[in-house]
């Protein structure tokens, strides 16, 4: 089997933000995927939080400066890029002055979640695969942690499906408990709106809650995992009625998920070996 390559597209890795179940994981895992012999490149947000001089991060100039439109304006994207030096690995960052500089992550200073997330959310997305574009970097595997990360499926299986880079890349979504409270503004699925996506494809934007928006980000993967012991039961339900179509992997233990979720890959790997 040739050496595997894995994108991880995280809303939050430690030690940039505090210690979370998704931080952990995106800490923990992209580290023991290198030591399995695979291939990785990490990415998140550069919220205003995350403090630049202490994790010492420095702007990427020739992957920066194209612009991403979402309704009809352009968002410059800022790519940067910090090195976690125990684990051996690079963080890229993507960055842009109106979505990201704010010091706070997805909720303001009274806990109310930001009313461009979705926004913020596409241009995270549409900033990772354009990045990796240029990087020249074609994934197998694309694993996709927290809601920020939701719209990459779609982006992959449907606007970049024809792309040579992501024509052949396995799309695994974690499930986790991070639930958002109040749902997006129903412009959700125009603003998500590129060449070769259908109304079908955004179906369950109509009403996009954090139900409703996993559900989309699980109908464009290939694979789902169980990230969190509790997930919101509707979609609990919804995942039992999937699990025929697709591989669903089980919550797993904290203390020794790092196997599993690595023999979970070469599963998938070795099920596209088997269909070419």
């Amino acid at each position: 089997m040739k050496k595997a390559k894995v994108l991880y597209v995280s809303s939050e890795i430690m030690p940039y933000l505090p210690e979370s179940t998704i931080a952990k994981i995106t800490r923990e895992l992209p580290q023991s995927t290198q030591e399995h012999g695979k291939e990785m490149r990490a990415f998140m947000p550069k919220y205003g939080s995350v403090n630049e001089r202490r994790n010492q991060l420095h702007e990427v100039i020739r992957l920066s400066g194209m612009n991403i439109i979402i309704d009809d304006r352009d968002h410059q994207l800022i790519i940067k890029v910090a090195s976690i030096q125990s684990a051996r690995m690079q963080v890229y960052f993507i960055d842009n002055d109106e979505f990201f500089k704010r010091k706070y992550t997805l909720v303001d200073e009274n806990e109310k979640h930001f009313t461009d997330n979705e926004e913020r959310a596409y241009f995270f997305c549409r900033g990772v695969l354009e990045t990796v574009k240029k990087l020249g970097w074609n994934p197998d595997i694309i694993h996709c942690h927290g809601w920020m990360s939701a719209p990459m499926g779609l982006l992959v299986k449907k606007a970049y499906k024809n792309d040579p880079l992501f024509s052949n890349a396995k799309v695994i979504y974690s499930v986790y408990d991070d639930n958002f409270p109040d749902a997006f503004t129903p412009e959700f699925a125009t603003k998500i709106h590129m060449p070769g996506i259908t109304a079908t494809d955004v179906k369950h934007l109509k009403d996009p809650t954090f139900v409703n928006v996993t559900k989309m980000a699980i109908q464009h993967a290939d694979a789902i995992i169980i990230g969190a012991e509790n997930i919101h039961a509707d979609l609990v339900k919804h995942i039992k009625t999937i699990e025929k179509e697709k591989p669903v992997l089980s919550y797993q233990n904290p203390s020794d998920y790092l196997e599993t979720y690595n023999n979970f890959y070469d599963s998938l790997l070795i099920e596209e070996e088997v269909l070419v």
